[in-house]
């Protein structure tokens, strides 16, 4: 009984890693079966973006019920960047790569598949030396921050950017067993609202921000740990949080994730910011 309860962290691990490869799947359908019906693509893209954020979760779970059967070690730890390294590293380029190429007849960019590929081959490559130094690099203040910006918060503001862009463009992808959802709805009551000219600079959006968030998770930029700082507010004031934050994501979930992983990602270099100007003038009084 004891062994079963010890594998069980490392098979929630590999359920991360199994979203990731399920993803990338996802997206070569996408180019494979859209061919007679173009609604495909952005259905199996939704999916694939949905993938990503299951394996969070899937990655969020391990480290916890690894620390409650008390079952962490060396293997799980490896196992865990290997998964954070597909799901988090490479499925977010190659989704950013494979929306560029597909929608640039849509939008009218004129780019080049060399520099999108070089683009989310930083964005990985980064991401994989971010898990390293993270495995190897054990951060002494890591409980109340990261150095560096995380991987998961950066596939998050990759993933949630092209699966906004997905539902905008088909809004007809927001619906819930056949129902249309509250931000479906607004979408359909903002009609006069023309999308189309800020929806045709995603791709140029997205081959400049996989290099910059590629950046910003090597970089010595501290980013606050978000549970940490819920939970350092006290108990009430967490179950607050969590019931507002719930609520969000049954409203809009995707809105929800596009602001809270992109402004997690440009709270790191805004607090850093702020406090060199603080400190600056400190010295100038």
């Amino acid at each position: 009984m004891g062994k079963r309860i010890h594998v069980l962290p490392n098979l929630i691990t590999l359920a991360n890693a199994f979203c990731g490869l399920l993803a990338l799947a996802k997206a070569i359908d996408a180019l494979t079966l859209s061919v007679d019906d173009p609604i495909v693509f952005y259905r199996k893209m939704e999916t694939a973006c949905f993938l990503v954020f299951l394996g969070m979760i899937f990655d969020s779970l391990d480290g916890l019920v690894a620390r409650m059967v008390r079952s962490s070690s060396a293997f799980g730890a490896q196992l865990d960047s290997f998964s954070d390294a597909l799901t988090f590293g490479i499925v977010p380029a190659v989704l950013a790569k494979v929306l560029i190429e597909h929608e640039a007849a849509v939008t009218n960019y004129a780019g080049n598949a060399r520099v999108h590929f070089l683009a989310g081959a930083v964005f990985s490559l980064m991401a994989i030396l971010r898990l390293v130094r993270f495995t190897l690099e054990p951060d002494d203040d890591e409980h109340k921050s990261f150095r560096g910006l995380p991987s998961p918060a950066a596939a998050g503001a990759v993933a949630s950017t092209i699966w906004l862009y997905l539902i905008l463009r088909r809004p007809e992808l927001e619906q819930n067993e056949g129902t249309p959802t509250p931000f479906s709805k607004l979408i359909h009551g903002m009609e006069a609202v023309d999308w189309a000219p800020i929806l045709d600079w995603v791709p140029s959006i997205l081959v400049a921000m996989l290099p910059v968030l590629g950046l910003l998770m090597v970089s010595n930029v501290r980013y606050t740990h978000v549970v940490s700082y819920f939970t350092a507010r006290g108990q009430f004031a967490t179950l607050v949080g969590v019931v507002f934050i719930v609520v969000l994501v049954l409203i809009a979930p995707v809105p929800f994730l596009f602001l809270f992983f992109v402004g997690i990602s440009m709270s790191g270099p805004f607090v850093a910011l702020t406090r060199a100007l603080r400190a600056r003038r400190k010295r100038l009084a």
